[in-house]
């Protein structure tokens, strides 16, 4: 008798949950259930908390090709869209980032100025001094210190703090809501209050900038409050969206990068003895590449049926593209395993593509260049005063790096 089960079917019976742990004693690769799929086909099917089975696209080609078609949805209310975790009790509104065209293109046009290239540029020297006097503070103070604490995560909240018009002192308060948000494992309620939170204290500053302008980010929203562009809300949500994006990841990178150099001495050695930009700037994109610290994969539902990787994915199906394994496809980087700062890795999806794609990129790559090109060169003898088994890892959350980074020198 001829059988009719259907392949998809099949195997969105015995797809694998999603996400995946990495391996142990592998904390820079991607989980190897993840390669295998990788090397199986262009698409898989996984499973989720909610026991949806979205597909899972692999390879590099295949995410920017589905992250430029229109026929994609970054929709989180859409039928089929593949969520993180339930919708919050009561629901808190949405970031920009999880809206269509044209909604999406409104409100991004209103942030977009302060993160244009020359912008960032200017900001340099700034950025500069900042990194210069925590590397300071670090030689004056304690030995050993937590480079997360002392370092990694002071830079970028000061930079969006000066960015945005929200008062450093405040920095624990937001910091604390801010890793509720991102943990995976906290309760739909937890995330819930802590969003709220910082929508309250976001919605506050709103009202002290709408009294009295400054010449900073959250000024320019409350001109658009004020002209009936924006609502207050609207413009609280893009608060929180950009307070946490902008040092929640580039914290990370930071630290995550700082420990896959001293396990990589020969390349940290580049870095350490050069003031050449280029190579400075060729490590970052390296990094980026290498490290993927955003590891839950980006979401997407499809709105019409799109034929791609030998498969038609159809309308409503939801779709996940795992950019840690887009970003280590052999097709795309040779040798993807391999850390080398001095591979030509521009086109890396780590910060997405297409429309969607990360608003604040200039900036990051920016701090990035700063405190990659100058840390090591300062404190050439910084090495870990851990052994890597005892580092703890952000397996926890939707933002992968480390808890902690013990260093010495």
């Amino acid at each position: 008798m001829t059988s009719t089960v259907n392949p998809v079917d099949e195997r969105a019976a015995r797809a694998p949950e999603f996400p995946m742990a990495r391996a142990a004693g592998c904390p820079f690769d991607p989980p190897p259930e993840l390669r295998d799929l990788q090397q199986e086909g262009p698409l898989a099917r996984v499973r989720l908390w909610d026991g949806s089975t979205p597909w899972l696209v692999t390879r590099y080609a295949d995410q920017r090709a589905l992250l430029g078609d229109p026929r994609v949805s970054a929709d989180i209310y859409r039928p089929g869209y593949p969520r993180q975790a339930p919708m919050p009790p009561g629901g808190s509104g949405v970031s920009f980032i999880l809206k269509d065209d044209p909604e999406h293109a409104r409100l991004r046009r209103m942030v977009t100025a302060p993160f244009a290239i020359k912008r960032v540029e200017a900001m340099r020297p700034g950025v500069q001094k900042i990194v210069d006097d925590l590397i300071d503070e670090m030689l004056a103070g304690p030995n050993p210190v937590d480079l997360v604490e002392a370092f990694a995560l002071p830079v970028p909240s000061l930079v969006i703090c000066q960015l945005l018009g929200v008062p450093y002192a405040d920095h624990d308060f937001f910091q604390d809501n801010s890793k509720v948000i991102i943990n995976r494992d906290v309760t739909p309620e937890q995330r819930s209050t802590a969003h709220g939170n910082l929508i309250e204290y976001l919605d506050g500053l709103m009202g002290e900038k709408i009294a009295h302008p400054a010449d900073d980010l959250l000024s320019g929203l409350a001109e658009r409050v004020t002209a009936g562009e924006l609502s207050r809300n609207e413009a609280a949500q893009m608060g929180v969206l950009l307070l946490i994006a902008g040092h929640e990841t580039t914290a990370n990178m930071i630290a995550l990068g700082t420990l896959a150099l001293f396990e990589h001495p020969e390349q940290l050695a580049l870095l350490r003895d050069t003031d050449d930009r280029r190579l400075i700037d060729s490590a970052v994109e390296e990094l980026l590449r290498y490290l993927h610290i955003t590891h839950s994969g980006r979401r997407r539902v499809a709105v019409e049926d799109i034929e791609i990787g030998g498969e038609v994915i159809r309308a409503g199906e939801g779709l996940i593209l795992a950019n840690d394994i887009a970003n280590r496809d052999p097709g795309m980087f040779p040798e993807p395993d391999r850390l080398d700062l001095r591979r030509d890795a521009r086109r890396h999806v780590a910060f997405g593509f297409g429309v969607h794609q990360c608003l604040g990129q200039p900036l990051a790559r920016m701090e990035l260049q700063v405190v990659y090109g100058t840390l090591y060169r300062r404190i050439p003898t910084l090495r870990p005063a851990a052994e890597l088994e005892r580092i703890p890892f952000k397996h926890d959350g939707s933002v992968y790096g480390v808890y902690e980074l013990p260093v010495t020198w």
